[in-house]
């Protein structure tokens, strides 16, 4: 099992975030997820995934614009949306898979 696997088989919802370092919004996202990431503490995991980086898992994944945010809990994708999001609306989404 890879590590991204090992990550979202998690009991706790994972948020991830799909970006690339050329990417404007996705440069918007960073302090929102910063934020997210001290009111969720550890109800939740927060990752970032460099889709240049790991090309192969974007591809899987069928990542095609970014950011792309998804939630997993146990393995399974649970959300899916691409662009910015606020950090309240983050939170009360990631409340919905507690």
């Amino acid at each position: 099992m890879n590590k991204f696997e090992e990550i979202v088989n998690s009991d706790v919802p994972v948020l991830v975030d799909f970006f690339a370092t050329w990417c404007g919004p996705c440069k918007m996202m960073h302090p929102i997820l910063e934020e997210l990431h001290e009111k969720v503490g550890d109800k939740a995991k927060i990752i970032k995934v460099d889709i240049d980086k790991n090309e192969a898992l974007a591809t899987s994944l069928k990542i095609q614009s970014v950011p792309t945010l998804m939630i997993f809990k146990g393995g399974e994708m649970k959300w899916r949306a691409s662009g910015v999001h606020s950090a309240r609306d983050l939170e009360a989404k990631l409340d919905e898979f507690k």
